[in-house]
């Protein structure tokens, strides 16, 4: 739709301002307007070509989803754990395996329930760690900074590490472990080495 009008327009494609002879013409010329439409083709072709490399490499996971029994390598890529943790997992009885022949096939279902225990499944306490807390409540909940580490007590009475070992042991002084330190109540420790 022409008419005797003439609006001012920024071309869409080279960012020149032109007159234009209608209100919806996009291009200031034949050359832009067929630049444009050769940059849109070449857009969706790299788009249909990113989404079928994106679906060709995702296949296989599909394809592994779709299976009632898994093989070991199928389940470290769904997974995307190695081999050996796979073995692990099957040695601790956290996976039950089938084997046929000389091959080791999976249960899906069995891979499902483990990924789902495995997310509300909270961390367990080991039973020396519970001890500790233990002992170290009723000791009266030292601060860390009310404490010595071992190697602190070693260093200020001037004594061995089997000395300050046995120390503890004899005297019940209760003992936390906190990340690679083990720490005393320096109360305890500065009344019985002073």
């Amino acid at each position: 739709m022409s008419s005797n009008i003439e609006v001012k327009r920024i071309c869409q494609h080279c960012s020149k301002e032109f007159t234009a002879r209608t209100t919806v013409t996009k291009y200031c010329s034949d050359k832009c307007s067929k630049a444009a439409y050769k940059a849109r083709k070449r857009a969706e072709k790299v788009n249909r070509s990113n989404t079928e490399t994106t679906r060709i490499k995702q296949q296989p996971i599909e394809d592994i989803k779709a299976k009632d029994y898994l093989n070991v390598n199928e389940v470290c890529k769904l997974i995307g754990i190695s081999r050996r943790t796979v073995y692990r997992l099957i040695e601790q009885g956290d996976i039950k395996k089938i084997k046929i022949g000389s091959r080791t096939l999976i249960k899906r279902s069995a891979l499902n329930r483990l990924l789902e225990n495995k997310e509300t499944r909270k961390p367990e306490i080991p039973e020396q760690q519970k001890q500790d807390l233990n002992d170290w409540k009723q000791a009266g909940n030292f601060d860390i900074n009310d404490c010595y580490t071992l190697i602190e007590v070693q260093q200020k009475y001037n004594i061995s590490e089997s000395a300050v070992q046995q120390i503890i042991k004899r005297n019940n002084i209760p003992k936390i472990k906190k990340g690679w330190y083990a720490y005393v109540p320096k109360t305890i420790i500065d009344s019985l080495l002073t």
